[in-house]
């Protein structure tokens, strides 16, 4: 049935089995092991030669449930869910370079991820090379016989400049590299990996999956189009021959996952999957109330500035417009001139709450330079469009009347 269904039908059905007494929910399996009858029994999963959880860091029913609908989601292949966004990036690179090798990423990025790329992967060998997400040719000039993997976002997080996503992976897969993409601010409702020619995508289920702010998770999606059977990736050759195109998820659950041992918790597994049902219903909300916040802050006598490709006359319009099929996210930026004025602003919000977060069904605020990217210098700043007046906002489903009204009082007041 699951291969008839249209997305909207797949947030509510895809990947669930009926549970006890014929639960519509996923039951939360909340066990850290599982106990079989025999020896013989336990041998089995262990090997791959029967099906069955041993053992929740690796694997758990509630969790597994949550993977398959997120894989059908994005168009098909498999999933792995980790604890938290930056534990599914850190697995699946992790999962695909060695020290000595190279990433080439979009310098457009979250603060984590820049962190993660710069700080923590150097100490280990990994080097991170960064270009404009915006000019193809400085992706193809940079690919060298170190690099083994090109990531950008689908919308960067705060930058909100939009990459043209099909055309990077052309050039990655021309190289013979894997592109990976992190699709937290447009979720698989705007576009899946089929339609973005991704290899494996990451993203935060914390934010749009779950749209309720309670709960940390993060997943792989692994589409299996990728031929890892490559001079490139000799780590992946004996995955390969078991698994052909998944070696990657393959090499992901039997070494990282297992081993770093950043999974899912159960509970929250079961809180994604109800609060995924309610995906594009929100999605929808999210996308129209952006644009029309936007609009309204283009007018404001205060406002120095507006970020949002949805704007008929942002840089990014075209190319939103045709990846992401005329809605382009809940995300917006926009800039009051300096900080000073940018705290008045923010302290002023009485109905969106100042805090570090995206994706909420309330409207969210946060002063980037001071928080998140305080840590960075200005030229990190700049590279990743983070000026000293930029408030970010992430708008919520309330009422779109009462979120402008909000805005425009703490603007008068400023």
């Amino acid at each position: 049935m699951e291969k008839s269904l249209r997305f909207d039908s797949l947030l509510i059905h895809g990947g669930l089995d009926a549970g006890p007494a014929g639960s519509t929910s996923v039951p939360i399996v909340q066990s850290s092991s599982f106990a079989y009858q025999t020896a013989e029994e336990l041998e089995d999963v262990f090997r791959g030669r029967a099906v069955g959880s041993v053992y929740t860091r690796i694997g758990n029913p509630t969790t597994e449930a949550l993977e398959k609908r997120l894989a059908l989601l994005e168009g098909g292949g498999t999933a792995i869910a980790t604890a938290s966004g930056m534990a599914a990036i850190t697995t699946a690179v992790l999962t695909i370079l060695r020290a000595g090798d190279e990433i080439l990423s979009s310098s457009s990025l979250f603060g984590g991820t820049f962190s993660l790329f710069r700080d923590t992967l150097s100490n280990y060998g990994i080097t991170s090379r960064f270009v404009d997400p915006l000019d193809p040719d400085g992706f193809r000039d940079a690919v060298n016989d170190r690099t083994r993997l090109l990531f950008v976002e689908t919308i960067g997080n705060p930058k909100l400049d939009v990459p043209d996503v099909p055309l990077l992976a052309r050039i990655a897969h021309n190289a013979g590299i894997p592109i990976m993409v992190d699709s937290t601010v447009t979720t698989p409702y705007l576009a899946n990996g089929v339609q973005l020619g991704a290899d494996i995508l990451t993203y935060s289920t914390s934010k749009y999956t779950n749209g309720t702010g309670t709960t940390i998770g993060g997943v792989i999606i692994d589409r299996g189009v990728f031929d890892w059977n490559t001079p490139r990736f000799p780590h992946f050759e004996a995955f390969h021959k078991k698994y052909r195109n998944f070696a990657f998820t393959a090499r992901a659950r039997k070494l990282v996952h297992k081993d770093v041992g950043a999974c899912a918790a159960p509970f929250n597994s079961y809180l994604l999957t109800e609060g995924i049902q309610t995906l594009a219903l929100r999605m929808d909300r999210h996308c129209s109330s952006a644009l029309t916040l936007a609009r309204f802050l283009e007018d404001h006598p205060k406002v120095a500035w507006v970020s949002y490709p949805g704007l008929e006359d942002s840089p990014h319009h075209a190319v939103a417009t045709r990846l992401y099929g005329g809605r382009y996210g809940g995300l917006l930026t926009f800039g009051t001139g300096d900080k000073a004025s940018a705290f008045k602003v923010i302290n002023n919000l009485r109905l969106a709450k100042n805090l570090a977060n995206i994706g909420d069904a309330k409207t969210l605020v946060i002063h980037p330079a001071s928080t998140i990217c305080g840590d960075y210098n200005a030229d990190e700043k700049a590279l990743m469009g983070v000026t000293e007046d930029l408030i970010r906002v992430s708008v919520g489903i309330e009422d779109c009347r009462d979120i402008v009204e909000d805005f425009k009082q703490a603007l008068d007041a400023a």
